[in-house]
């Protein structure tokens, strides 16, 4: 967990009026095969660190890997502009743009968090700083030092 997930997080329970936000970490994430399942036992313990801390904060594991599905049962999504793009590339549903639309008309609110050179629209952006638009955990895993403290 990144400093910026844990920003986007706090300013979502701040901003949209949130008593609890669960960060849904799914045990086989689109587009993100090379994490590979024998990380999953270390990252979820991690987040749990951080979020023990933090009444407001939850972890679940789902076996859900798109957010439509992700989502049933919660009445806010928050998510990044780059999983915002995924959500919205017909590719993730076989190339059907119809069950795209179907998948995105399903959603509860949204709410997007900016990243930089990614397109965001106004009604789901979420007001987050800017500094955390270029924080990511890939550049982290690689050594920059934005993880979350716990």
């Amino acid at each position: 967990m990144t400093i910026a997930h844990l920003v986007i997080a706090e300013t979502a329970v701040d901003h949209l009026g949130l008593e609890r936000i669960d960060l849904a970490i799914s045990r086989e994430a689109l587009g993100k095969a090379h994490l590979g399942a024998h990380t999953l036992d270390d990252r979820v313990a991690a987040i749990e660190r951080v979020a023990a801390r933090r009444p407001w904060l939850g972890v679940v594991v789902v076996r859900a890997r798109l957010i439509v599905d992700v989502a049933e049962g919660y009445d806010v999504v928050v998510m990044g502009a780059d999983k915002w793009a995924q959500v919205n590339d017909p590719a993730w549903y076989g190339g059907d743009h119809s069950a795209r639309d179907r998948a995105i008309a399903a959603l509860p609110r949204v709410a997007v968090a900016p990243r930089a050179g990614l397109p965001v629209p106004d009604e789901v952006s979420l007001p987050v700083p800017d500094h955390i638009a270029d924080i990511s955990a890939t550049a982290v895993r690689r050594g920059r030092s934005e993880w979350a403290a716990e």
